[in-house]
Protein backbone atom coordinates (compact mmCIF):
# COMPACT_ATOMS: atom_id res chain seq x y z
CA UNK A 1 0.00 0.00 0.00
CA UNK A 2 1.00 3.34 -0.64
CA UNK A 3 1.94 5.82 2.36
CA UNK A 4 0.37 8.80 0.61
CA UNK A 5 2.31 11.69 2.25
CA UNK A 6 -1.54 13.82 2.36
CA UNK A 7 -5.06 13.02 2.23
CA UNK A 8 -8.38 15.18 1.19
CA UNK A 9 -9.66 14.62 4.21
CA UNK A 10 -8.40 15.58 7.47
CA UNK A 11 -7.86 13.54 10.85
CA UNK A 12 -10.52 15.53 12.21
CA UNK A 13 -12.70 13.99 9.84
CA UNK A 14 -10.98 10.80 9.87
CA UNK A 15 -11.87 10.82 13.81
CA UNK A 16 -15.05 11.76 13.08
CA UNK A 17 -16.18 9.12 10.57
CA UNK A 18 -14.31 6.15 12.87
CA UNK A 19 -16.18 6.91 15.32
CA UNK A 20 -19.37 7.37 13.45
CA UNK A 21 -19.11 3.49 13.08
CA UNK A 22 -17.29 2.71 16.21
CA UNK A 23 -18.41 4.78 19.14
CA UNK A 24 -17.30 2.33 21.64
CA UNK A 25 -13.86 2.23 20.83
CA UNK A 26 -11.05 3.89 23.18
CA UNK A 27 -8.66 6.54 22.24
CA UNK A 28 -5.65 4.28 21.63
CA UNK A 29 -7.61 2.38 19.20
CA UNK A 30 -9.21 5.29 17.24
CA UNK A 31 -5.24 6.24 17.32
CA UNK A 32 -3.90 3.38 15.82
CA UNK A 33 -6.57 3.00 12.97
CA UNK A 34 -6.39 7.24 12.26
CA UNK A 35 -2.73 6.78 12.06
CA UNK A 36 -2.16 9.53 14.71
CA UNK A 37 -0.99 9.77 18.13
CA UNK A 38 -3.15 9.47 21.68
CA UNK A 39 -2.43 13.08 22.75
CA UNK A 40 -3.72 14.15 18.94
CA UNK A 41 -6.66 12.17 19.37
CA UNK A 42 -7.90 13.34 22.45
CA UNK A 43 -7.24 17.08 21.64
CA UNK A 44 -9.12 16.71 18.20
CA UNK A 45 -12.18 14.82 20.33
CA UNK A 46 -11.98 17.97 22.64
CA UNK A 47 -11.93 20.68 19.56
CA UNK A 48 -15.08 17.80 18.33
CA UNK A 49 -17.08 18.19 21.46
CA UNK A 50 -16.53 22.02 22.31
CA UNK A 51 -18.21 22.99 18.60
CA UNK A 52 -20.83 20.49 18.93
CA UNK A 53 -20.14 17.76 16.62
CA UNK A 54 -20.04 14.89 18.99
CA UNK A 55 -20.91 13.91 22.62
CA UNK A 56 -19.35 11.54 24.78
CA UNK A 57 -20.89 9.04 27.57
CA UNK A 58 -19.45 7.63 30.19
CA UNK A 59 -20.27 3.85 30.51
CA UNK A 60 -18.40 2.17 33.38
CA UNK A 61 -14.28 2.86 32.45
CA UNK A 62 -15.34 3.59 28.95
CA UNK A 63 -16.72 6.58 26.70
CA UNK A 64 -19.44 6.09 24.00
CA UNK A 65 -19.21 8.42 21.38
CA UNK A 66 -22.11 10.48 20.00
CA UNK A 67 -22.20 12.24 16.19
CA UNK A 68 -24.37 15.02 16.41
CA UNK A 69 -25.04 14.13 12.71
CA UNK A 70 -27.50 17.31 12.26
CA UNK A 71 -24.47 19.45 12.29
CA UNK A 72 -22.92 22.07 9.07
CA UNK A 73 -19.31 21.25 8.10
CA UNK A 74 -17.64 23.91 9.39
CA UNK A 75 -15.84 25.44 5.73
CA UNK A 76 -17.16 27.82 3.28
CA UNK A 77 -17.13 25.14 0.59
CA UNK A 78 -19.16 22.51 2.38
CA UNK A 79 -21.35 24.82 5.19
CA UNK A 80 -24.46 23.43 2.82
CA UNK A 81 -23.58 20.13 4.18
CA UNK A 82 -24.34 18.49 7.45
CA UNK A 83 -22.01 15.76 8.86
CA UNK A 84 -23.78 12.74 7.98
CA UNK A 85 -23.73 13.85 4.61
CA UNK A 86 -20.15 13.50 4.85
CA UNK A 87 -20.72 10.14 6.72
CA UNK A 88 -23.21 8.78 4.01
CA UNK A 89 -20.22 9.70 1.35
CA UNK A 90 -17.58 7.87 3.15
CA UNK A 91 -19.42 5.04 5.45
CA UNK A 92 -18.50 1.35 4.29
Amino acid sequence: MINPSWTFLTNHSHVLLFLSQNPYQRIRDIATEVGITERAVQRIIVELEDDGYLKHIREGRRNVYKIISRKSLRHNVEKHRQVDDLIELIKE
